[in-house]
């Protein structure tokens, strides 16, 4: 078991740089300013916690700014861990799901992960997106579960 969730881990992280990548580059061939969601994120799960992120408004602004894109390289890490840990379970049962259902469905956990959440905070709704907006969230995540199962 511990080996699936390793390994799982290990090519959630390789997908998270392969989602970053392909996000970065969008944002350089469109020119398109980076997202503050994941900020706006973290902000209100720690709001909602009780607590506060320290420091003054430079320092905590900074800190936001850090922890905004270390929360999603969690979440990369972790949907790979499960991806990770389910692939060990099937194979042990002398199963395994087609390539391309299990891309589709890493990369499905891994944009709920990140999107459910800012509805559910109130951040960004999802029905609200244009096309455009769209195909910047689900290309990035196609390509991040594409890499996080070929790893």
């Amino acid at each position: 078991m511990t080996a699936g969730l390793l390994r799982g881990a290990a090519a959630g992280a390789a997908g998270t740089t392969v989602l970053n990548a392909v996000t970065y580059l969008d944002m350089a061939v469109r020119g398109r300013p980076t997202s503050s969601t994941p900020e706006q994120l973290v902000e209100a799960v720690t709001e909602k916690a009780g607590t506060t992120v320290p420091g003054d408004d430079d320092a905590r602004q900074n800190r936001l700014q850090g922890l905004g894109p270390l929360s999603g390289i969690a979440v990369g890490v972790a949907v790979g861990a499960g991806a990770g840990l389910l692939d060990q379970a099937l194979r042990h049962a002398g199963r395994a799901l087609p390539a391309p259902v299990a891309v589709l469905m890493i990369s499905a956990a891994a944009m709920a992960l990140s999107d459910v959440p800012l509805k559910v905070f109130g951040i960004s709704d999802p029905k609200t997106w244009a096309a455009k907006d769209w195909v910047a969230d689900v290309a990035p995540h196609l390509a991040y579960g594409t890499a996080t199962y070929a790893t």
